[in-house]
């Protein structure tokens, strides 16, 4: 967790639970009207997604019969 995520969540458990409740109806509301069908990549998932994609064209890949499925 990033210390912007920590600070978001000690300010959103320090609200009354009244305020708490408005607090989350607004972050809510601003993803939603920011990505309505949650399909947008975050920053960090967007790197996790290269980094694969990255290592896909590289051949860095483990066969599927070298994998110890049990």
């Amino acid at each position: 967790m990033t210390v912007e995520e920590q600070e978001i969540l000690t300010m959103y458990n320090t609200l009354p639970e009244a305020e708490q409740g408005l607090a989350y109806e607004l972050l809510r509301r601003l993803v939603l009207a920011w990505d309505p069908d949650f399909a947008k990549l975050t920053p960090s998932e967007r790197t996790g997604l290269e980094e694969s994609e990255r290592d896909l064209q590289e051949g860095r890949t483990v066969r599927m019969e070298d994998i110890d499925w049990d």
